[in-house]
């Protein structure tokens, strides 16, 4: 078992900077009124660019291993949240579109769906608290 370690260090009003034991950082903040200047992410949103950045790196792997020429990777998240403190997302929707040179239906599919079904730490770790749905679009270029 491997142990990921962070430390998160207040810096003013809202603001928060995480950093990972490799010295690399990540802003978060909030904005709590109408006064406040959001600043970075808060961390609702980080929590759906880490699922969005792990699936990607995974979809974009899974490509690579079947050679399929990909030239880029969008995913576009788009979360609900209850209503209620605490505000959990209750609905997340990845949206994928991939472009490459002689892409197959069939092989961004399966990315997709082994992402999402087996190899996604984030999906693996909400799938049961949160209702995801995923779709794909193919864009071939020259």
């Amino acid at each position: 078992m491997s142990e990921v370690n962070i430390q998160t260090n207040w810096v003013d009003k809202h603001t928060f900077i995480s950093t990972n034991a490799d010295n690399q950082s990540l802003i978060m903040d909030a904005q709590v009124d109408a006064q406040d200047f959001k600043k970075a992410p808060t961390p609702m949103e980080v929590v759906l660019m880490g699922l969005t950045g792990c699936a990607g790196i995974d979809v974009k792997m899974i490509l690579s291993k079947a050679r399929q020429q990909v030239r880029a990777i969008r995913i576009e998240a788009t979360g609900e949240r209850a209503d209620a403190v605490p505000s959990v997302y209750t609905k997340i929707h990845l949206h994928f579109t991939v472009t490459g040179k002689d892409l197959t239906d069939k092989q961004v599919a399966r990315a997709v769906q082994l992402s999402a079904e087996k190899y996604c730490s984030v999906s693996k770790m909400l799938e049961n608290s949160v209702a995801i749905s995923h779709d794909y679009e193919v864009l071939q270029t020259d």
